[in-house]
């Protein structure tokens, strides 16, 4: 299991009422149901628009099961952003 921190930015940001907090898991999906756990409600549905980065890295279409995290990682949670 791996240690780091889920940073939220924008309206997952808001949904969370932080702007991060720490994660224990294996993988992004285990990372993202502590998430759910921790913040039902309106942080749940915001994630379904959301997209990763892990360590800086896009996540894109990969499967959340298959994104292995890294002891002292970052996951940003970055919901669609308007304009460009």
């Amino acid at each position: 299991m791996a240690a780091g921190t889920i940073r939220y930015w924008a309206a997952a940001k808001a949904a969370a009422g932080t702007a991060e907090e720490p994660y224990a898991a294996v993988t992004l999906a285990e990372a993202l149901d502590g998430v759910r756990e921790r913040h039902p409600g309106e942080l749940t549905r915001v994630l379904q628009r959301c997209s990763f980065l892990i360590d800086g890295n896009p996540v894109g279409t990969r499967g959340h099961e298959t994104v292995r995290l890294a002891e002292g990682g970052t996951v940003e949670v970055l919901p669609p952003f308007a304009g460009g």
